[in-house]
């Protein structure tokens, strides 16, 4: 994607997020944030009995960044297994909304999947505890 294309695909998602709004009954509901900037996201997970991810969807606020990758995050990870999202590098949302863009705004642009990234770690120790 040129420049112009890739700011019109964080636009997109910053103006029409996907997946946006809480869960009825999540599996688990992780919170994160970005003091710096003052972004805010809670993600909700829903997972069936292999480990893939059912339903996803976030809230949130703060910049164009932070919302847009989050919005991309619950795109990638729906129907995804929590071994996928465990094996994302931040390199992939980074190529996704373009190193150019958001080179200079890593802890904006990685928001979302580190949250979801924890949402996953928190859901494995609740397995663990029930087992």
């Amino acid at each position: 994607m040129d420049r112009q294309a890739q700011i019109d695909f964080i636009l997109d998602h910053y103006e029409n997020p996907r997946h946006y709004g809480s869960l009825a009954q999540p599996a688990v509901v992780q919170k994160g944030g970005n003091p710096g900037c003052g972004d805010v996201v809670t993600f909700y997970l829903q997972v069936d009995g292999d480990e893939r991810i059912s339903a996803i969807s976030f809230e949130g606020e703060g910049c164009t960044i932070s919302q847009a990758a989050s919005s991309i995050v619950t795109e990638m990870f729906t129907g995804k297994t929590l071994a996928d999202v465990e094996a994302t590098s931040s390199d992939v949302i980074l190529d996704l909304l373009g190193r150019e863009i958001a080179g200079t705004r890593l802890k904006c642009a990685t928001l979302g999947l580190n949250a979801t990234k924890d949402a996953v770690r928190q859901l494995r120790r609740i397995q663990a505890n029930l087992e």
